[in-house]
């Protein structure tokens, strides 16, 4: 997207605003589904915590796309965007028996990633197909924020318990489908992970009824230039070779899955935000904007690096800036950036703004969560109207306080 169009669009629909370029998310599910190319079956099934917006759903549909769901509620919102029961992947991790079980009522392939619930699940329901989630104790890439295969995580079933775990497959009579693992997020190092998908086919052998092995995501994208990603040509070469010898051996030709969220929609994201002021101090040039992290939290949540640069002024001279917002908390989205000479009333945009940014919004300082726009064929679709204070206020319960109200509680 070009930045007058991006200037076009703060100033129809106002700021704070997020931006989606729909040509970059299908870029990015082309690429992905091509690197696998020599897999006879492969299926994507996006991330939907990444960015749940129904329209942006609705939109991966069309690519071909399944989802990867983590809640009953994003189950709901899959179904309501025209997902099939069977294109649906329930991942969850801590929840109740009965939300899974709510779940497969609905027809929903579910995901177990713990030993108690699924001895629970196969004693009431030996016939549903599960999926099971390993954690292969495998570090991929990433910090333990958002690394999830290391041995202390909460996520999946450990390798070291795999005795037990049939020991419940074989008392339970249950039928497992399926085998799962995720690393985590920003996988650097492709052996890494190719040394755990050999730990997922050795788990794998040792169940005879498998459909699908689900190897999760985590593939990085670049957050400014020069930025590592993960090599996903290589890595679909490398990947391709090992699962079909593997579906050789196996005598069956068993599907190839993976949940993408931040490799699909991270780089389609666009953040726009308004200059309130500039503020010199003794040390520091700030530019203080219309947001902060209750719209984009993850700079002070993870320490993650946004591109930001000013659209208003793409060829002003550059100088040093730290961009700050309006919270009445320390909302620090960059120190001491080199960006083009900004103004009051400038529009800055962060880039990688698709993936954990307004899904992790909050109405933190009673502030309005943004508009989001889908940007589709060169044109700009309101895809998420900006709050509003009634809905600040719609499910608060107000309760009369009053001395008359008093007196009338106590008759």
């Amino acid at each position: 997207m070009e930045n007058t169009q991006l200037v076009k669009i703060a100033n129809e629909y106002g700021s704070p605003v997020y931006v989606y370029d729909a040509e970059k998310i299908a870029s990015q599910y082309h690429r992905l589904t091509s690197a696998f190319k020599s897999v006879k079956k492969l299926k994507i099934k996006y991330a939907v915590k990444a960015l749940s917006n129904i329209s942006v759903l609705k939109y991966l549909r069309t690519l071909g796309s399944g989802i990867d769901t983590v809640s009953i509620q994003e189950i709901k919102l899959g179904l309501a965007a025209g997902f099939s029961p069977d294109q649906i992947i329930f991942t969850p991790n801590g929840v109740s028996l009965n939300e899974i079980e709510e779940a497969v009522k609905l027809g929903i392939q579910i995901n177990i990633d713990n030993l108690s619930v699924l001895e629970q699940f196969g004693t009431k329901h030996p016939n549903v197909p599960v999926c099971i989630r390993i954690n292969p104790h495998i570090m991929a890439g990433g910090n333990t924020n958002i690394s999830v295969g290391h041995i202390d995580s909460k996520f999946g079933i450990s390798i070291h318990q795999i005795p037990h775990l049939l020991r419940i497959v074989e008392n339970t009579k249950m039928h497992i489908n399926g085998i799962h693992m995720h690393t985590g997020s920003d996988i650097l190092d492709i052996d890494v992970f190719l040394y755990a998908s050999e730990i997922l086919f050795d788990t794998a052998a040792k169940f005879k009824s498998l459909e699908f092995i689900d190897f999760g995501s985590g593939f990085k994208v670049p957050y400014k230039t020069g930025d590592i990603e993960t090599n996903i040509e290589e890595l679909g070469k490398k990947l391709s070779a090992k699962f079909n010898n593997f579906c050789k051996e196996y005598g069956k030709d068993l599907t190839l899955a993976f949940e993408p969220g931040k490799f699909l929609v991270s780089e389609a994201g666009n953040f726009l935000v308004k200059v309130n002021a500039v503020k010199q101090t003794t040390s520091t040039v700030f530019a203080q904007v219309d947001s902060g992290f209750n719209h984009l939290i993850r700079p002070m949540f993870y320490g993650s690096h946004h591109e930001i640069d000013n659209v208003s002024n793409p060829n002003g001279r550059e100088r040093f800036y730290s961009v700050v917002g309006y919270i009445c908390e320390t909302d620090t989205f960059g120190n001491n950036r080199r960006i083009n000479e900004i103004n009051e009333g400038d529009i800055l945009r962060f880039k990688n703004a698709g993936a954990y940014c307004f899904s992790m919004a909050s109405n933190y300082n009673s502030r309005f969560r943004p508009a989001e726009v889908l940007w589709h064929n060169n044109k700009a679709h309101l895809i998420r109207k900006r709050e509003t204070f009634e809905d600040i206020i719609n499910n608060q319960i107000e309760v009369d306080f009053s001395p008359k109200k008093e007196k009338e509680l106590v008759k």
